[in-house]
């Protein structure tokens, strides 16, 4: 990635424009986060369309202005899982590698970047994995070690449940490394990625409080649950292997056809090959969310928000780069528009983000409000 990054810089400025590199890659270091606000086009009246504008500048890299640790806890138990509108990310620990690399905002190694997802509010996790000696899992972006394990990520959730224990979280465990560039390659000679997962599953302490049991079978998927089946758990959606296929029949049953990008209730179309296309993007996340509560309302809905290439790196697609409008503020925006622009948003499924703002995570969580006690 350095290498890239040296080559671009050596290039004429124009030219790197031309190739759409993100403009805080062009001098040296990367310039500070700013805020670009879009043209938006809208028929609203302009002091509403004003009012969406400005909150829209905290759909993006303002995790920590959202507090809501316990915001299952008005939820009656009796809530079905598919029902509950839940903000997610995508990459959860991508910390560390560079621009092409993170997905969320720093808050610490270790998980401590997990723990302060899950006070803002998030509850659903992205999280991958690599095999390292001694049969132990590493978390890996890519290429990239970022300064974890999977017993920090068991460890961090086991205490943040035992202090919240009317919350839940879901989570999605991917084996990483395919062994080609750009990817990473296991450590030999260790057991097999299920068999290591099960050793996490039946000797890990945090592992045996948190696990919700149904979800972690090799042999057997679980139903959809209900909240109160599954408060105090960590709920495993699906395992995918190294090219995306879903591995045994762990997670939930509904997940079965969880394949790389797309499937029945998963909208995950990953590459957007420069800035122009985060338009595209923005539209494939609209589609999936209107079908997300037009479709079967006892299904879980898994909308990506993420996206990237070599020349529309994470934070281009989540936050708008060269006056394109970013899907984050396109979501908040679209979230809080009315049945007068477009068809009703009762629900909003899964929204798995990338350096999600505080406000965008509160707004996911205001369709909540129907099914409180």
């Amino acid at each position: 990635m350095l290498t890239l990054r040296r080559a671009m810089h050596s290039l004429p400025l124009s030219l790197v424009f031309l190739l759409l590199v993100p403009t805080s890659t062009v001098l040296g270091e990367p310039l500070p986060y700013r805020p670009i606000r879009p043209n938006f086009t809208s028929v609203e009246p302009a002091p509403y369309r004003r009012d969406l504008e400005r909150r829209a500048d905290d759909s993006y890299r303002t995790l920590s202005t959202a507090s809501n640790p316990d915001w299952m806890k008005k939820l009656p138990d009796t809530t079905p899982l598919a029902s509950i509108s839940i903000p997610g990310t995508h990459e959860s620990m991508a910390l560390f590698g560079g621009d092409l690399t993170q997905c969320q905002e720093n808050f610490g190694a270790s998980a401590d970047t997990l723990v302060a997802q899950l006070n803002a509010g998030i509850r659903m996790f992205d999280v991958r994995l690599r095999i390292e000696t001694n049969n132990k899992f590493v978390i890996h972006h890519g290429a990239v070690y970022q300064n974890a394990n999977f017993d920090d990520v068991l460890n961090k959730i086991d205490g943040f449940l035992a202090a919240h224990p009317t919350e839940a979280v879901m989570m999605r465990v991917k084996q990483e490394c395919t062994g080609e560039i750009g990817s990473c390659t296991d450590v030999s000679g260790q057991a097999s990625f299920v068999d290591i997962f099960d050793m996490y599953r039946d000797n890990s302490p945090a592992a045996q409080r948190r696990w919700w049991q149904p979800s972690v079978s090799r042999s057997s998927a679980a139903a959809n649950p209900n909240l109160g089946d599954i408060r105090g758990k960590i709920v495993l959606a699906v395992i995918n292997g190294p090219q995306g296929g879903r591995t045994n029949q762990y997670g939930l049953a509904q997940f079965s056809g969880w394949n790389d990008g797309n499937s029945a209730f998963v909208q995950d179309n990953y590459n957007v090959p420069n800035t122009g296309a985060i338009a595209t993007k923005r539209d494939q996340v609209r589609r999936f969310l209107d079908l997300t509560n037009s479709a079967d309302q006892t299904k879980i809905y898994v909308n990506f928000c993420s996206g990237a290439s070599v020349f529309a790196w994470p934070d281009d697609v989540a936050g708008g780069a060269f006056g394109t409008q970013g899907v984050n503020p396109f979501l908040l925006i679209y979230l809080g528009q009315g049945t007068d622009v477009h068809a009703e948003v009762h629900r909003t499924g899964v929204m798995m983000m990338d350096f999600p703002g505080g406000v965008l995570v509160n707004k996911i969580l205001s369709f909540n409000n129907r099914l409180a006690a």
